[in-house]
């Protein structure tokens, strides 16, 4: 007998065992041998995290698709992992050895540390592994993977090696995001624009052919700047070469002030008129667009900060090549060197404002970038980094999308991918950090670069390398070992050095940096199933199906691994790219920490169950739309949960158990047929549904089905049949029943794995539900039957929605006529009559040629009915009412339309506040256009 109610908690983790014990997700099970495959690869997680709404949102969406494909016969592999997080990670340990008063990173040395890191890993990483888990998460779990495990280290390194060889991976010096406080190298991604209130300083530039007079602007140009500590580092000065204003100075030289540097005026397009003084410094060294102004007109790259932001001057030879020695320079170095940014910012102010070179001061907002991770303001820096050409990779990608070999949903991302892909620039994968994979690369003493697959291979290179036929006295040898190896070198013989691989290794050192770990991941469609070695799993699962990811990392991995796909295994990674959108508040506001409005996935699953969440964030994912999340949507799904376990109950109360030998085609009641019909409909939508990727779509379409024609309508109209004399009929429905409750749990196991498993269990099966084939009734259907029963079901709605517009009392018997009716509606009324009326509060049915006055009228399927109100509602004041609320509703709509018409408020207001206007709007007229057609009923 089953439990009265149902209880999330008790049954998952006992469910969760079972799907284990059948090894029920796992890829390759020797009965799908033959199979067509369904493979996706998860986005893998930080080791670091936990699961937030994203996470539950991208991975319910994955595990429909692997349940449903699963159920249809299909070899499924969901392949999961984690990501190492070098950033995120070593952050984490370090913040633990602070709080354990241990020694730090650096006191420790780098492979102390690191064993920290992989005693961490082990013992606190990946519990976002188990919250998966409880989610309900049907991947492989066999075959876990981690980005530093051995095999994908394996991969990491023969792509670097591979792409070096082949000169699409190279060192460089340009700028990169720095972070002052973790001291390495990031990615756009991990760059945070936070609006601050600042200022706009005008300093004044005196051109090198005149004496400068600060009443005299014919002696200087102006030029703006938010950060007046990078001057420091100028090398030009650029204004547009159609402004008018400054034509005449272009090829003309200013004195940098503070330093004595000749720089140059140069005519250049970036600079813009109408912004500020229309002149611009260029600091090629400490600012992205005026590196490539740098670029285009040979410029000098001159760096005036440290790794740690702050001012460098002393010994800085750039800073000081070309500068004539002057008292003014002593005192710049003097006061200015190793100060902080924000102390340089107020000394240069001061110091230009005492010579009068500080023209004004002007408060503005604007962009600041921070770190995600540390919080600190950014810099711009020029270092030395490890680059991948990133332009000759994203041929092939572009192409793949533009020829349909990889498809993006919505198709308006794949824009996205072309405008980013279409403007690449080389990617820097180097990071100053110890956690990640070491870059295979080692510098001999005079800087040659030896990268290998391993140290001994380096070893075997550089010995190459150096090796020449003589030294200048003649005898063969190692000349350039001299330079860190002591001793007589010279009395060595040329066999004996070049075997002696002890002072190779002495000689060469390994670079220190690791690798973004976007690198790694960009592998992760292949290398998980093996790669480099020739797999079975590889051969069978790539290319993968789909990927399902959120759009903010379309260019950090989803157009990174198509170019590694491309180029490594000559195949696109995966056919669809399904893109989903951002989980908001019930507002439309995103969620944050500071805000407050951060909705805990796991807190939700303890109150409400993983099926309501699941189900909630599945009925609300319309492409390209936000989720709008509610505690309150949760809660519904979680009584729809309930709703499916009364029908259950229901049925086996009354005896509904399932029949091997039932042929749904053999039914024989109508109100049977029709249940049949119904369901081989909603089958039908669920599964078009889901193959589109219209997620929102195949839950509603299974939500109705279940709860509105199933529970609501097949249920309570076969009580009689259920309960009933005749036992033939009640065989026929009891079967009837159960068969299409049957159905009903396999079309929701997708969205609610848990209470679907368990209500599966119920009765003896040959498989977990999870193995269970997907429900096909195609060409099921019984017209007659659907005409007949939805007649009835038209009829009963559109009284109610009668009732209760026209505000009729609850308790009120009310009589129905049924206007011109022919004989076959007459003959479907006379045989439904007692539930109609019992299901419609009605007094009685009649049948009339024309309605009686005072009625409201209402149409279903065709055919007219009236419901004589005269004595239950006062018709006059009903009209004034319906009226009032209809003119009330067309006010508000007016006043929201012209608020979405003013392009000043769509443009400025939040994106939140602008879409509950429309979703406002929409409802105002949807509200209006019901109360018109209730007034339109009262004649």
């Amino acid at each position: 007998m089953m439990d009265k109610t149902f209880d999330p908690q008790q049954v998952e983790q006992r469910i969760s065992a079972l799907w284990d014990e059948a090894g029920a997700f796992r890829a390759g099970r020797p009965e799908r041998a033959g199979a067509e495959t369904f493979s996706i690869v998860i986005p893998p997680p930080n080791v670091t995290g936990s699961l937030h709404m994203g996470h539950a949102l991208n991975n319910t969406l994955q595990d429909i698709l692997c349940r449903f494909e699963r159920m249809r016969g299909k070899d499924v592999l969901w392949q999961p992992g984690t990501d190492h997080a070098g950033i995120a990670t070593q952050m984490v340990v370090e913040r633990q050895l602070l709080e354990r008063q241990q020694p730090g990173r650096r006191e420790l040395g780098r492979e102390k540390f690191l064993e920290e890191v992989w005693r961490w890993k082990e013992e606190s990483g990946g519990a976002i592994v188990n919250q998966l888990k409880r989610l309900g998460a049907s991947c492989d779990w066999s075959r876990e993977r981690f980005t530093m495990d051995e095999g994908l280290s394996k991969a990491v390194v023969k792509v670097f090696v591979q792409l070096y060889r082949e000169g699409l991976i190279y060192k460089d010096k340009r700028l990169v995001n720095w972070d002052p406080k973790l001291l390495t190298a990031i990615s756009d991604l991990e760059v945070v624009q936070k609006e601050e209130k600042g200022s706009l300083w005008h300093l004044r530039y005196p051109l090198a052919d005149k004496d400068f007079n600060p009443d005299d602007p014919s002696t200087y140009i102006v030029v703006a700047t938010t950060r007046p500590e990078t001057m420091l580092g100028d090398t030009a000065v650029a204004v547009h070469p159609d402004d008018e204003r400054y034509t005449h100075l272009v090829g003309k030289n200013v004195r940098l002030p503070l330093v004595g540097r000749l720089i140059p005026i140069v005519a250049d397009t970036y600079s813009d008129p109408e912004k500020g003084t229309g002149a611009v410094k260029i600091t090629s060294a400490h600012d992205f667009n005026d590196f490539e102004v740098g670029k285009r007109h040979g410029l000098r790259l001159i760096n005036v900060l440290d790794a740690e932001a702050n001012i460098w001057l002393r010994d800085n030879s750039a800073f000081l090549a070309d500068v004539p020695e002057s008292d003014e320079l002593v005192g710049t170095i003097i006061q200015l060197d190793k100060k902080s940014r924000e102390a340089a910012r107020k000394i240069v102010v001061e110091l230009m404002d005492a010579r009068g070179l500080l023209d004004k001061i002007e408060p503005t907002q604007h962009a600041v970038p921070h770190g995600d991770r540390s919080g600190a303001v950014l810099e711009p820096r020029l270092t030395d980094q490890w680059y991948v050409d990133a332009k000759v990779l994203a041929e092939p990608a572009l192409a793949a999308v533009r020829e349909g070999k990889t498809k993006f949903i919505p198709e308006n991302w794949s824009k996205t991918y072309f405008q980013w892909l279409d403007n690449i620039q080389p990617w820097c994968i180097s990071r100053q950090l110890w956690w990640g994979h070491q870059i295979p690369a080692w510098y001999g003493p005079d800087g040659a670069i030896f990268v290998a697959t391993s140290k001994e291979e380096a070893c075997q290179q550089a010995r190459e390398f150096y090796r020449v036929s003589e030294l200048p006295d003649g005898t063969p040898g190692f000349p350039n070992l001299e330079l860190v190896v002591s001793g007589d070198l010279a009395a060595l013989g040329p066999e004996d050095a070049y075997d002696n691989s002890q002072i190779t290794e002495m000689m060469i050192r390994r670079d220190e940096d690791v690798l973004d770990t976007w690198f790694s991941s960009a592998l992760w469609p292949f290398s998980t199933l093996g790669w480099p070695d020739e797999t079975p799993e590889l051969k069978r699962f790539y290319p993968t199906n789909a990927l399902v990811t959120g759009f903010d990392i379309i260019f950090f991995w989803v157009a990174r691994m198509m170019m590694m796909g491309l180029h490594f295994m000559q195949d696109v990674p995966f056919a669809d790219v399904y893109i989903h959108a951002l989980v908001r508040d019930e507002k439309g506001a995103k969620m944050s920490k500071s805000k407050g409005n951060v909705i805990d996935p796991l807190g939700l699953i303890d109150e409400y169950g993983a099926d309501a969440l699941r189900f909630t964030l599945a009925a609300m994912a319309a492409q390209g739309r936000d989720i709008k999340l509610s505690t309150q949507r949760v809660e519904g799904y979680r009584n729809f949960a309930t709703k499916l376990w009364n029908a259950a109950r229901f049925a086996e109360i009354n005896g509904c158990a399932r029949d091997a030998a039932f042929d749904p085609r053999d039914t024989r009641i109508t109100l049977n047929q029709w249940i049949v019909s119904e369901a081989a409909k909603a089958i039908s939508e669920v599964t078009v549904a889901i193959e589109a990727y219209r997620f929102n779509d195949a839950a509603n379409a299974a939500y109705r089905f279940v709860w509105n024609i199933f529970c609501d309508w097949y249920l309570e109209l076969a009580k009689p049949l259920l309960q009933g004399a005749d036992e033939t009929a009640k065989a026929e429905t009891q079967a009837t029943t159960a068969f299409v409750l049957d159905q009903a749990v396999k079309l929701l196991h997708p969205f609610m794995p848990f209470i679907t498993e368990e209500l599966w269990a119920n009765a003896p099966r040959e498989s977990v539900l999870a193995l269970a084939p997907w429900p096909v009734l195609e060409g099921i259907g019984f017209p007659a039957a659907e005409a007949e029963i939805g007649f009835v079901v038209e009829l009963i709605s559109e009284i109610r929605s009668v009732r209760s517009e026209m505000n009729v009392p609850a308790g009120a018997q009310v009589p129905l006529v049924l206007v011109g009716a022919d004989s076959s509606v007459q003959a479907r009324v006379e045989t439904w009559a007692e539930i109609i009326k019992r299901l419609a509060r009605l007094s009685d049915i009649s049948f009339a040629v024309e309605a009686p006055g005072q009625s409201a009228q209402l149409i279903a399927r065709g055919t007219l009915g009236a419901l004589p109100l005269e004595g239950i509602i006062d018709f006059a004041a009903e009209k004034v009412r319906l009226a009032k609320e209809i003119e009330k509703l067309q006010g508000e709509a007016k006043k929201i339309e012209a608020k979405l018409g003013n392009a000043d408020f769509v443009a400025r207001a939040p994106e939140d506040v602008v879409e509950e206007n429309r979703e406002r709007l929409a409802d105002a007229h949807s509200r209006a256009t019901k109360l018109g057609a209730a007034l339109k009923r009262l004649g």
